[in-house]
């Protein structure tokens, strides 16, 4: 029998190894630019092309390379950073595998110019799927450029499953921000399809806070500190009132390492407990020093996950950080910081990633269209229907985003005599109604979602938004990411029917909102608007178009269902059965739910 098992090429490791250490453009952003802050960089430049997957390039005033090290640079397991395994637990550079470089020049064309300080001339490596093509000396200043051009060129099945541009700029955006936290003292820039997103100033970690997301943080921030022998907590936290309700705005960093950790998460926004609202997250951005040798951070390729030897000390100590700021800055009623935090029964589950909204505010547009009798004949012959169908999961409704209400002909129907059942409110949310068939209660905010959604998806087809114009337009200060974002949507969210023009660098001003939504604030609209979709991108992949009148649809629903006048709720019900798919919201959750006759009886054990 011949030998079957043999050594793979090194160009075919270098792909496989790729699979795991380069997932997307910005794995390739992140990587780089890690390399530039280990180098000593003071100034990184990072230009990205079609969302990084034409072109991302880096370039820095570090240290730079020789020539022997530029070439050593993209062998597998080449590094500077360790010697022996003992240093594995004395890590305090970002990056120590030597496997990034290697694993990028294997699916991608990369051109490298580097110039150590020593040297006279500088460094020129060019290569092409793990191959040298070219390698010579030419004048270059000290630093280094690293230039990766097409992307998983020559891996077609890979590139096929990257996503749309807004979401891989997204997560690029994503990775330039926790390191330019992470190194407020190094000036950054970005250069996205040649028009310049961000340039920050090295200085303090609170003018980096404001630059990355908006003057409106400067009131804000909130010190918070914390010592103990054996962990240092510093950094910043958000007020209550400022809260979001998205999660993108947390940033926790291990000895200057951006880690996701669920566990430290809840001992933040415990601290919090009674002065947010349902479903909002706190800003924050917390640094802890810890010994390295209490950390491994050795787990994952991307290095975002860690374990620690004692997380519990950790959790206690970035709790009791968190309340004396909130404390010390008269953000919440005096707290007992004498008491142990309690680790007993604590179960943390994954949390719910849908946002919705809770307020309460007067909305009176609801008016009737139809007569009495005509509305019950429709409702009634709906909830004859929708009484034999399933209710789908929400994964199948995401999956097939299409649910078809079919009308019972059988259904029999009311007499003239019969009079309109009444409708209720139930816990200011719900709306209850009997019916023919039973009782329906229906959620107002989710009924008002799925209206306001078909409703917007309508006009962003006619290409033509009806607007209202505000009486007094409203500036929006928007971070430099964010700005971007809104002027490349600009055509689409002229569409939904706000009208805005950019007033100054980062600034717009809003001069029309959709009609539906006036009287509002336009400010908070608008940047709820922006939030949200950010949010919808991260977590799916949808038409512009469909993404934003989620996001609209969602952040103004549940503005606008305080408790309504009877011809109010009729005016409701009939807008949600006369939508195409009135069973769900974009989402995938119902917007009511049929109680059969034969259950209620059930209930009360009657025949």
């Amino acid at each position: 029998m011949s030998d079957v098992i043999h050594l793979l090429p090194d160009s075919i490791a270098n792909q496989i190894a790729a699979g795991e250490v380069v997932q997307r453009p910005a794995s390739v952003v992140k990587e780089m630019l890690e390399n530039s802050v280990d180098a000593g960089a003071t100034s990184v430049k990072l230009i990205v092309k079609d969302a990084g997957k034409a072109l991302i390039q880096v370039v820095d005033n570090g240290s730079g390379m020789s020539g022997t090290d530029a070439r050593m640079s993209f062998e597998r397991h080449a590094t500077s950073k360790i010697r022996s395994s003992e240093d594995l637990f004395k890590i305090r550079t970002l990056g120590f595998r030597g496997e990034a470089m290697a694993s990028i020049a294997a699916v991608a064309q990369v051109e490298l110019k580097t110039r150590h300080a020593d040297d006279e001339l500088g460094t020129q490596l060019i290569i092409e799927s793990s191959e040298v093509k070219s390698q010579e000396p030419i004048a270059y200043n000290q630093g280094t450029s690293i230039c990766v051009k097409n992307l998983f060129y020559n891996v077609p099945a890979r590139r096929n499953f990257l996503k749309s541009n807004p979401v891989e700029l997204r997560h690029i955006n994503d990775e330039f921000q926790r390191i330019a936290l992470a190194n407020p003292e190094i000036a950054f820039s970005m250069v996205q399809n040649d028009l310049e997103t961000y340039k920050l100033d090295g200085g303090k970690l609170s003018k980096r806070i404001v630059q990355l997301f908006g003057k409106n943080y400067q009131q804000q921030l909130v010190p918070c500190s914390e010592e103990t022998e054996l962990v240092k907590v510093t950094g910043y936290i958000g007020k209550p009132e400022n809260a979001k309700k998205t999660r993108g705005e947390q940033f926790f960093f291990i000895n200057n390492r951006f880690i996701k950790n669920s566990y430290l998460n809840h001992s933040v926004t415990r601290a919090y407990e009674g002065l947010l609202k349902e479903d909002y997250f706190p800003f924050y951005v917390l640094f802890i020093e810890i010994d390295p040798v209490h950390v491994d951070i050795n787990v994952h390729p991307t290095k975002t996950e860690v374990k620690f030897d004692d997380d519990r000390m950790l959790y206690g100590v970035i709790n009791s950080a968190v309340r004396q700021a909130l404390a010390s800055f008269n953000v919440t009623p005096s707290l007992d910081f004498s008491a142990d935090v309690s680790f007993e029964h604590l179960n943390i589950q994954r949390e719910n990633q849908t946002i919705s909204s809770q307020k309460d505010r007067d909305y009176s547009s609801f008016k009737s269209l139809e007569s009495n009798q005509e509305r019950l004949d429709k409702l009634n012959e709906l909830y004859a229907s929708a009484s034999q169908e399933e209710i789908a999961t929400i994964e199948e409704a995401e999956k097939e985003r299409v649910v078809q209400t079919t009308f019972s002909s059988s259904m029999n129907q009311p007499t003239e005599q019969e009079e309109k059942k009444p409708t209720y409110h139930l816990h200011g949310r719900y709306l209850l109604r009997q019916v023919k068939s039973g009782m329906v209660v229906l959620d107002k905010v989710s009924a008002l979602e799925r209206i306001l959604f078909e409703q917007y998806q309508k006009s962003m087809k006619s290409g033509i938004g009806t607007s209202q114009s505000c009486m007094f337009p409203q500036q929006v200060n928007l971070n430099p990411s964010d700005f971007a974002l809104t002027m490349e949507l600009k055509s689409e969210i002229n569409q939904l029917g706000f009208e805005f023009e950019q007033m100054s660098e980062n600034m717009i001003v809003i001069q029309g909102i959709p009609s539906e939504l006036a009287p509002c604030n336009e400010k908070e609209v608008f940047e709820g608007l922006i939030e949200q979709y950010k949010f919808n991108a991260e977590k799916l992949d949808l038409p512009k178009n469909e993404s934003l009148a989620r996001a609209l649809a969602k952040r103004t629903a549940g503005n606008r269902c305080n408790k309504l006048k009877e011809e109010e709720m009729d005016h409701l019900m009939d807008r949600l059965f006369a939508c195409e798919q009135p069973n769900y919201t974009p989402d995938g959750n119902p917007t009511y739910v049929l109680v059969s006759l034969e259950q209620i009886n059930d209930w009360f054990k009657k025949g």
